[in-house]
């Protein structure tokens, strides 16, 4: 059942944990201690991004910039980087980049309200988890039963997390909600639009 929305290491082992296909670009991407975060968020990506994070983390506690541009993916993928991101210590900054979608937006909620951040043009979705199942009856409705929890298990994070009421963010999110930029940081969703890096304190 798949549900979409969509130790101490060396940098010559980050360039190889990375999976990305330019190792230079890895490393370099690493020096500079920010994570892209870009297109279907699946097992793959977030192996990859929870690496990356795990190595800078273990460099140091200087914070971590993450870029997302996202249409969305795996809901239970989505999570453990969100998860990943909270757990460590290096604070994380997030900046919202083309658009952000589905799953895509619980990632960029992970960094701290005042850390949250978008470029101009981007784009936001909400929208409610769905899925498919077949088989017997008795899968089907299982499989209904774990939308519905994270259903609710989202609303409330995006509520909590925007300062909007459940019943609000579930009316929103029923259907396709977009947002510019604008209606993003009026939502709660970002602090700041930001057109340069020196904007980030």
């Amino acid at each position: 059942m798949s549900f979409l929305m969509t130790h101490n290491f060396s940098m010559q082992d980050a360039e190889e944990t990375a999976g990305q296909p330019e190792p230079n670009l890895a490393a370099k991407m690493l020096e500079a201690r920010t994570i892209v975060i870009s297109g279907q968020v699946d097992e793959k990506l977030a192996e990859r991004v929870m690496s990356q994070t795990v190595i800078l983390n273990s460099l140091s506690h200087d914070p971590i910039r993450v870029i997302v541009t996202s249409q969305g993916g795996h809901v239970d993928s989505g999570y453990a980087i969100h998860d990943l991101f909270r757990f460590v210590e290096s604070p994380i900054v997030t900046i919202g980049a083309g658009w952000v979608a589905s799953i895509g937006v619980p990632i960029l909620l992970s960094a701290e309200k005042d850390s949250r951040f978008c470029l101009p043009n981007t784009r936001f979705l909400l929208h409610q988890p769905s899925g498919g199942a077949g088989g017997q009856a008795t899968d089907i409705r299982i499989a209904a039963e774990e939308i519905l929890k994270l259903r609710e298990r989202l609303n409330g994070m995006l509520a909590e997390e925007t300062g909007q009421t459940v019943e609000k963010v579930q009316s929103d999110s029923d259907r396709n909600f977009w947002m510019t930029a604008e209606e993003a940081q009026e939502y709660g969703l970002v602090s700041r639009i930001i057109e340069h890096a020196s904007e980030i304190s």
